[in-house]
């Protein structure tokens, strides 16, 4: 059995800046992205990025795509699956007021396909007052809890202690993501995506933030429990980010696990793959040293 292809949903209100992230990763990737957004006048993509355009899919350098799924969003996945070649990683951007958590249910009904997990942008300058208000407050703190990892964006535009009141707020508002500050949408890919599960020997998290995360390759022990393991490292306490790659069972088999923020999965593949576990972690809450007990710890 083969990864099926994994989408990542990108949500956020109005202003958050989605489109900037969105960019950022067509840029900085280095994957075959296919994006899907309602519109193509929801996403700028920067004019000297794109190649070819139709009337509903716009060829992008690198090998990337953008498409709109407008109200038959499970007929555009489809789509998206027979695209040769096939993308690496689907990135779904929700419209501001979408709420991403009812998105990632619809991936239910197509065969092949996988939530990579939830992305949600929030604006450090102003999330707080649109939360306030009694009109937006409800669709504004569903789309925070639906968040797996939660990018505080536009971190530059407030001064250090606003920004330490904003992040106290939404841990308290919503406990569960895992929160990554940043300027004009600029995080590296490994933190958010999950279609490269173990990078070649010597890779590096990339990117204008890769100061801020630590990585780390998790080499367990002959077999394993895959779940348990998956399990273990979503909600033992050990600040990751993401985590992803493969382990062999019990049975000798190969699996595939998903760790974003505390959201997990194990997928059994066919290989041949290399084995190890790439642990993400912001370096504020991210200790390497505490999987020891679960493998060995080498260099990312």
């Amino acid at each position: 059995m083969t990864p099926t292809l994994p989408v990542t949903i990108i949500g956020g209100y109005l202003g958050a800046g989605k489109t900037t992230l969105v960019n950022h990763l067509l840029r900085t990737s280095g994957l075959r992205l296919a994006v899907m957004v309602n519109e193509f006048g929801a996403l700028p993509i920067d004019r000297d990025l794109i190649e070819a355009e139709g009337d509903a899919l716009i060829s992008i350098a690198g090998g990337c795509v953008c498409c709109e799924y407008g109200d038959d969003l499970v007929g555009a996945l489809m789509q998206v699956q027979q695209m040769t070649p096939p993308p690496d990683q689907v990135l779904l951007e929700s419209s501001g007021v979408a709420i991403p958590g009812s998105i990632l249910a619809s991936l239910m009904f197509v065969d092949g396909m996988r939530g990579d997990g939830v992305v949600v942008m929030a604006d450090a300058a102003g999330i707080r007052t649109t939360a306030a208000n009694r009109y937006l407050a409800d669709t504004i703190l569903r789309q925070l809890a639906d968040a797996d990892i939660l990018v505080l964006n536009k971190t530059d535009l407030v001064p250090e202690a606003e920004l330490e009141a904003v992040t106290a707020w939404l841990r308290e508002a919503v406990p569960g993501p895992r929160i990554i500050p940043c300027t004009q949408g600029q995080v590296p890919h490994e933190a958010l995506l999950g279609s490269v599960p173990l990078p070649r020997r010597g890779h590096r998290v990339s990117g204008h933030a890769e100061g801020l995360f630590r990585s780390v390759v998790l080499q367990p022990e002959g077999a394993v429990d895959a779940v348990a393991l998956a399990r273990e490292l979503a909600e033992g306490g050990h600040g990751l980010v993401r985590a992803k790659g493969y382990v062999r069972n019990a049975e000798g088999g190969l699996v595939l696990i998903q760790v974003v923020g505390e959201r997990w999965a194990v997928e059994p593949i066919s290989g041949p793959h290399e084995t190890g576990v790439v642990c993400i972690g912001l370096k504020a809450g991210f200790d390497p040293a505490g999987l020891a007990g679960l493998g060995r710890i080498e260099a990312a």
